[in-house]
């Protein structure tokens, strides 16, 4: 059985997440000989948001391709960012003529890895159904990719447990992003795919979601506006492990790591 080995890692929130992971990750990703690494980054810039300088940190740091999420056109300056690069996708379901791509192929250590980004549409944007969105991609890039890994940021665990299931086989790997809270359901699907519901957070992890406690406490007490400091607890990044049998394209493990 020959495995390929990919690394999701959650949300990154913050420049010290971003410092984090440019000092730990490739120790990290060599011990563990991960060919891959897939990484949220949608808020790694100060004031959430991602900016070029965040965007090219995390690339040498060890992470192979960039998703995000709804906060991702927050800093103007990574529109064009996004337009000329191949390693930062956007959610594949914003209107066409959006800044940047929504999925992307890379070629790692001789396998084709198509990587697909949507963002949810239940409590966020109003956007393209993602289903279609997702089955269009498949359908367009059909014979073209040899692995796919799919990136649902999404507010409701019904709707990233629902593409899970819909895509379950044709899709290797499914995570989903955005609430900064791992989820404790890391499986493999029936028809062989790899699933978690949310992968979590790289980030503080003493504050609320990556944000200073005190903050958040204000904010709901008072429901008066606040500005949002990151925390500067403690990092810890949250992520998953799956393998892929590459004969079969069924994933045979998923473990939930902790760096």
């Amino acid at each position: 059985m020959n495995s390929f080995k990919i690394l999701a890692i959650g949300d990154v929130v913050g420049p010290a997440a971003v410092k984090y992971i440019k000092e730990k990750l490739w120790g990290f990703r060599n011990y563990h000989r991960i060919n891959m690494v897939v990484c949220n980054a949608e808020n790694a810039a100060v004031g959430n948001g991602l900016d070029p300088a965040s965007a090219d940190t995390l690339i040498a740091a060890g992470c192979d391709v960039l998703t995000s999420g709804n906060h991702i056109f927050k800093k103007r300056e990574i529109r064009q960012y996004l337009d000329s690069s191949e390693m930062l996708i956007r959610p594949a379901n914003y209107p066409s003529g959006t800044a940047g791509n929504g999925y992307t192929i890379v070629n790692i250590d001789g396998w084709r890895v198509l990587v697909i980004n949507v963002l949810g549409t239940i409590y966020l944007e109003s956007l393209a159904c993602p289903f279609d969105t997702i089955d269009r991609i498949l359908e367009r890039e059909a014979g073209r990719y040899d692995l796919a890994f799919l990136d649902v940021h999404a507010e409701a665990t019904s709707e990233k447990i629902a593409l899970g299931r819909y895509f379950d086989g044709r899709i290797n790997i499914i995570v989903g992003t955005h609430t900064h809270v791992p989820t404790a359901d890391t499986m493999i699907l029936p028809r062989g795919s790899g699933y978690v519901t949310d992968l979590g957070m790289s980030g503080p992890h003493d504050g609320v979601l990556g944000v200073k406690a005190e903050i958040i406490i204000e904010k709901l007490r008072t429901k008066m506006p606040v500005r949002f400091d990151i925390s500067d607890g403690e990092v810890e990044v949250d992520a998953v492990l799956f393998s892929v049998d590459t004969d079969s394209g069924k994933v045979t493990e998923a473990v939930r790591m902790k760096f």
